[in-house]
């Protein structure tokens, strides 16, 4: 293991592209403890404590850019660019001119990347707006009243806030193309990937605190037994049989499925859109009375990320497995799959090439992606359930949640984007060989 590390640092443009990377992740923490302006200073360090005390609302800030708790200028972090991401992927769809830009290669896919920046700006100012709304009435609760931000002075102060937060959330997507263009790894993976990390010495310095010790212990051995699980699946797949007729003579191969298709997209998708009836519920709730009220506050009270419901697990759960199958319906296309495969002269055993091959690729890849996209699911919410299951039985009676030292979503965006990294670093180290000898 040691020698092939110091193989890789002594790769000169492999050792440029962390070195970049690790200070693109240094700027990023930079900006993630600038505060947004206006913010109540007094209220703002009891702001942090709460956060910290609840386990989902610190996640999201994590997996958004981690700059919540501090009330940063990237305090949405990604959230309005993979809701952008989103609702682009679905007009493409119902617009056959956006469908159309997929098949136009690169510059189609600019074009594309364009429109999603373009539509992150209104999401940004608009979700910017709810959560200040939102995170008022979740300090307000512990300080008086006494919100984060008065929004009393909406153009002196929350809408100067507003841009700022959707300025932060612009630099964060620069950032994220710097790395991706000349660090190691996807930038946007990258950044949600160290707001992640970030987030485990509190965790782990919270537990000792509370004189929680066996808990911790078994926490990080659970965490530990996880990791080895997802990297065991993120790495399965199933081999479709090939045999293709080539000068006279068969050659057998497969085409491998991977049983997780989507990766870690299915999660980070899900976690953008969850905190949507949050922001929505207090908008409705703040109209003080009438149906629209009633309906805000039952959406707070049930799905909400600061005390989740079975509402909230059960549509967490559907959201990331529904992700899974809308993600993979876009990146997988059997019917270009099936018309390779009949090109190159190859065909399935007992399948007809063509439509039947398509269909039967379809069949297979829906099928992994019902058991891959319910493990995803299953360990998304799995702390959410040891969490039930404790107050039901009080196995550790002092322990207000159970999670794993790294939230299960988040341990499979850390795994994620470690096995993406090793696998960019394989290809760049196999390129540089190559090129050695030219």
């Amino acid at each position: 293991m040691l020698p092939r590390v110091k193989k890789i640092w002594k790769t000169e443009h492999i050792r440029k592209k962390i070195i970049f990377t690790l200070l693109m992740v240094a700027v990023y923490k930079l900006l993630s403890s600038i505060t947004v302006p206006g913010v109540n200073v007094a209220v703002l360090d009891a702001f942090t404590q709460q956060l910290r005390a609840n386990a989902q609302l610190s996640f999201f800030g994590s997996i958004m850019g981690g700059g919540l708790d501090q009330f940063s200028i990237i305090l949405m972090g990604l959230a309005p660019y993979i809701n952008a991401t989103i609702i682009i992927q679905l007009l493409g769809v119902i617009i056959p001119s956006l469908e159309n830009l997929k098949k136009e290669g690169e510059q189609g896919q600019k074009k594309i990347n364009n429109y999603t920046r373009y539509l992150t700006v209104p999401l940004a100012l608009a979700q910017s707006y709810g959560m200040i709304l939102l995170l008022n009435t979740f300090i307000g609760t512990g300080n008086a009243g006494a919100p984060i931000i008065d929004t009393s002075n909406f153009l002196g102060v929350v809408l100067p806030a507003m841009i700022t937060i959707t300025a932060g959330t612009m630099i964060l997507l620069w950032l994220g193309d710097l790395i991706s263009e000349a660090g190691i790894g996807n930038g946007t993976s990258i950044i949600i990937f160290a707001g992640v990390l970030a987030a485990v010495p509190q965790k782990v310095i919270g537990y000792i605190t509370a004189a929680q010790i066996p808990l911790l212990l078994v926490l990080a051995i659970l965490t530990v037994c996880v990791i080895y699980v997802i990297v065991r699946f993120t790495e399965g797949y199933r081999k479709i049989p090939l045999i293709y007729t080539r000068t006279g003579r068969d050659e057998r191969s497969y085409f491998p499925i991977r049983v997780n298709q989507a990766g870690m997209v299915p999660i980070i998708f899900a976690v953008a859109l969850i905190t949507f009836p949050s922001i929505i519920g207090q908008i409705l709730s703040a109209r003080g009375s009438g149906m629209a009220a009633d309906i805000g506050t039952w959406m707070m009270q049930h799905l909400s990320m600061q005390n989740p419901s079975w509402y909230y697990i059960i549509a967490y759960f559907l959201l990331v497995v529904g992700f899974s199958f809308f993600y993979v319906s876009i990146t997988f296309n059997t019917k270009d799959v099936a018309e390779n495969i009949q090109k190159r002269g190859g065909y399935i055993p007992g399948v007809r090439p063509g439509k039947e091959t398509a269909d039967y690729l379809e069949k297979t890849s829906s099928r992994l992606n019902l058991f891959g996209g319910s493990f995803l699911a299953l360990i998304a919410v799995f702390p959410y359930l040891m969490t039930k299951l404790n107050t039901a039985l009080a196995i550790f009676p002092t322990a207000s949640r159970i999670d794993f030292l790294i939230s299960g979503s988040g341990l499979i965006i850390v795994v994620g984007v470690i096995l993406d990294i090793i696998r960019r670093i394989d290809t760049d180290m196999k390129s540089f060989n190559y090129k050695k000898f030219y």
